[in-house]
């Protein structure tokens, strides 16, 4: 079995965001990037299916990512691809991992659930779209029988289990796999395998991003008494305007 994993750069979690050029590009001057957290669960699931001879991760990025991509290695995937282009947005990134796989065939795509930078959510079902096969997104359990995949994923009030015909598309969400941490020998390993670099085809750019601002800060808190229900219905409806 050859599985794909689609990988992302992401700022860490506990990274303080700030904007340059007028709110319209993220500042990363003192940025610590990392594998999205998502992308590590679809890898670790990934390497458990094909074994670390049947995984290629793909990550669409600048020289910047390569460090990324060498952790993706050095958890067990046996090479990679970097597309040489700055990420403009999901139908970007979509638009250039279909173009690979269209000319390298897989029995399964894998991506994260979503980034967690922008939480859009997109890439998985673009990619479907865009190669004409399933796509299956916020997947919590992936297991294969024969050529179909069979996909366990979360819906209001229950769960839905899927089978589909391999090649598929899937959004990978927690509770798939466990993330791997690399070890002494693949971390050796990673320095050797082979990363390959291969240019970005053009595509009409459909999005534009205009400006970014921060959340506004969270207000204090307005501690109301257990008895005191008609002050805490006006809060609600003057302060709060929720009701």
């Amino acid at each position: 079995m050859k599985i794909l994993v689609c990988i992302s750069n992401v700022p860490d979690t506990t990274t303080k965001i700030t904007f340059t050029d007028n709110n319209t590009q993220f500042n990363t001057n003192g940025v610590q990037f990392i594998l999205n957290p998502y992308d590590e669960i679809a890898l670790a699931r990934a390497i458990e299916l094909a074994g670390e001879s049947g995984v290629t991760v793909i990550n669409v990025g600048d020289a910047t990512t390569e460090p990324t991509i060498r952790k993706a290695l050095a958890i067990g995937a046996a090479d990679a691809v970097r597309i040489n282009a700055t990420p403009h947005d999901a139908w970007f990134v979509a638009y250039q991992i279909a173009q690979y796989c269209k000319q390298n065939s897989f029995d399964l795509i894998l991506t994260g659930r979503e980034s967690i930078d922008y939480n859009g959510s997109k890439v998985a079902a673009m990619l479907g779209e865009l190669l004409d096969l399933p796509s299956v997104s916020i997947a919590k359990k992936i297991e294969i029988d024969g050529d179909k995949a069979v996909v366990e994923r979360e819906i209001e009030g229950g769960k839905e289990v899927l089978t589909v015909a391999l090649p598929v598309v899937i959004g990978t969400a927690e509770g798939v796999a466990e993330p791997k941490i690399p070890n002494m020998r693949g971390i050796m390993s990673a320095r050797t395998k082979p990363l390959a670099i291969i240019e970005a085809v053009g595509v009409k750019t459909n999005s534009e991003i205009i400006s970014f601002e921060t959340p506004a800060p969270r207000g204090q808190v307005t501690l109301v008494a257990a008895d005191e229900a008609a002050k805490l219905i006006d809060l609600l409806h003057t302060e709060a305007r929720v009701i």
